[in-house]
């Protein structure tokens, strides 16, 4: 398998952690098993957490107002697969790659898939694109696409997603996830009832075309581009869309997608309980923004999501939503924030896993909410941190992932090939 990041200098970065965290690891082991908990148990669960990458968050980001080209940004969709192998190989945590359709749409799909292979890469969901125009395309979106008044330009954007399921079946992927930026800037722009309506039949169109082993998500956000009005504004909606065309048709939830102060993890379990949470797009968010770095902002609200899906997990096993990262990267090297990321989910994730669920569930239906919460709070302030570091030293991977990445100078190494062009990014727009 290829590796970009030279396993000898891995090695010695890791040879200068290892002894403190086989340490700092034993010493955790033997406080979890004073609870009860094998660490060993939760070792294997954290080396086989994954989460996927997004293509396009390997380039540099934006706002509206300015975009600032980064240093040996990739320029393709087969650069953008180097930077998100160098993320897998470090962190051992990322090994499927999320592509954007056209961002990413390859002239050979065969020729991309056996390009991802070689570093162990896979595809997950793919994502479909009407939210803006694409150059030689016949018809704007301008006025929404799926929803739109005129039945051509619906019909245009149908054709899209279905082009993109198409492909996505090349690469060997399973789901397609759908975010429209359609809504309206002003109180009466919009039918309210018919722009639903057109959602909802085009969405039926593109369930049509999916392989029986396929899942289609559909992603909600609460403003923007549209200021007055989205058309799938919440989960609610998500929610009907999914129920009224099929039962693969699932609802994904972006966990800045939200009004201040939601409750997404009681948005989680809703949507699990009636069979319809599909997956995730993991950012954070402070403002109005939605594509902050995962846990910079509220790490406390991605555990109890996990709490949520632990939970979920424990009363069928078999539930496997997907898992993606979504984020903006304006001002960090986007290999450093990948990987800082995938670790603070899995981190959540392994926390949730220390919660004592039968104490918990005593505590509740005693109506006891200070030892309730005190039980959360209790595996939420543990520094799993050394589980972290072993399952990736175990894996193949980096002990801390970003200072060998910094110690490898990939970044100035592909900034030498790859020449900061205003005008010729592969990032997308954000």
């Amino acid at each position: 398998m290829t590796q970009l990041i030279d396993q000898d200098l891995l090695q010695n970065q890791n040879a200068i952690h290892e002894t403190g965290v086989n340490s700092d690891y034993q010493a955790l082991g033997e406080k979890l098993d004073r609870a009860g908990i094998n660490i060993a148990d939760i070792l294997e669960q954290a080396k086989d957490f994954t989460i996927a990458v997004p293509s396009w968050g390997v380039g540099t980001g934006g706002t509206r107002f300015a975009r600032f080209p980064g240093k040996g940004e990739p320029r393709n969709i087969f650069e953008k697969l180097d930077d998100c192998s160098v993320i897998q190989q470090l962190s051992q945590a990322t090994p499927a790659v999320s592509l954007h359709i056209p961002w990413d749409k390859p002239k050979d799909p065969n020729e991309l898939r056996q390009y991802a292979e070689q570093y162990g890469l896979h595809f997950d969901a793919m994502n479909s694109n009407t939210f803006q125009d694409q150059v030689g395309q016949e018809a704007s979106y301008k006025f929404g696409s799926l929803t739109h008044t005129s039945k051509a330009i619906r019909e245009q954007a149908i054709a899209h997603n279905i082009e993109v399921v198409e492909l996505g079946e090349k690469l060997g992927s399973k789901a397609l996830t759908v975010w429209v930026g359609d809504g309206s800037n002003f109180p009466g722009q919009q039918h309210f009832k018919n722009s639903f309506s057109h959602y909802i039949d085009s969405i039926k169109e593109v369930y049509a075309s999916l392989p029986d082993d396929w899942n289609m998500l559909l992603e909600h956000k609460i403003f923007e581009p549209a200021f007055y009005s989205t058309v799938i504004q919440d989960w609610g909606s998500s929610y009907l869309a999914a129920k009224e065309t099929g039962e693969r048709c699932l609802s994904l939830v972006d966990l800045g997608h939200h009004a201040p102060n939601v409750n997404i993890e009681m948005i989680v379990s809703r949507l699990a309980q009636f069979g319809k949470l599909g997956g995730f797009h993991f950012n954070d968010s402070k403002y109005g923004d939605d594509d902050l770095d995962s846990g910079s902002i509220n790490p406390y609200q991605l555990f109890l999501i996990f709490n949520e899906l632990t939970d979920i997990r424990a009363q069928d096993s078999s539930y496997s939503p997907f898992y993606m990262l979504d984020q903006s990267h304006n001002v960090t090297d986007p290999i450093e924030s990948l990987m800082y990321s995938a670790a603070e989910v899995q981190r959540a994730f392994i926390k949730s896993l220390l919660v004592n669920r039968s104490a918990l569930t005593e505590y509740q239906e005693a109506n006891d909410p200070m030892m309730a919460q005190s039980s959360l709070k209790q595996a939420y302030n543990l520094d799993v941190e050394p589980i972290l570091q072993i399952a990736r030293l175990q894996t193949g991977g980096a002990i801390d992932p970003v200072s060998c990445y910094r110690a490898s100078n990939y970044r100035a190494t592909v900034a030498k090939a790859r020449p900061a062009d205003p005008n010729n990014t592969g990032s997308g727009i954000i």
